[in-house]
């Protein structure tokens, strides 16, 4: 029994740093109401953690519907100062070409891994 709980950690172990691994890295932004209508969904209504796709993501609209994970890194500008979280959102717009962001994030959900006075952090993120 204690063989197969070692070898069930190590596995555990495995999963998580390949995760991390695998993790791109980029910046995000935000932009707020009224988020209808989007590219996605045209005007229903996805709540609002949600975020639109630069070009890096958007894939010519293959990206609609597809969620990830974003993890605040730290802040992009040194002025500010603050502690960075993560959080999921699902793409439902597109970041026009010259976006400040790699993901542009709602209001809502920017607020969720970091101040909103940084106004960019970087950031890592995973498609989930």
């Amino acid at each position: 029994m204690g063989m197969e709980l070692r070898v069930l950690m190590v596995m555990a172990m495995v999963v998580a740093l390949t995760s991390v691994a695998s993790a791109a890295s980029g910046t995000a932004t935000y932009y707020t109401a009224p988020y209808v209508p989007s590219a996605c969904y045209g005007y229903q209504d996805n709540g609002n953690m949600i975020a639109a796709a630069s070009d890096e993501l958007w894939n010519n609209g293959a990206a609609c519907g597809t969620s990830y994970t974003v993890t605040c890194t730290g802040a992009t500008n040194q002025g500010v100062q603050q502690p960075c979280y993560g959080t999921t959102v699902k793409i439902v717009d597109y970041c026009p070409s010259g976006c400040q962001g790699t993901i542009d994030l709602s209001q809502e959900a920017f607020s969720t891994i970091a101040d909103l006075n940084a106004g960019k952090v970087y950031i890592d993120y995973n498609l989930v």
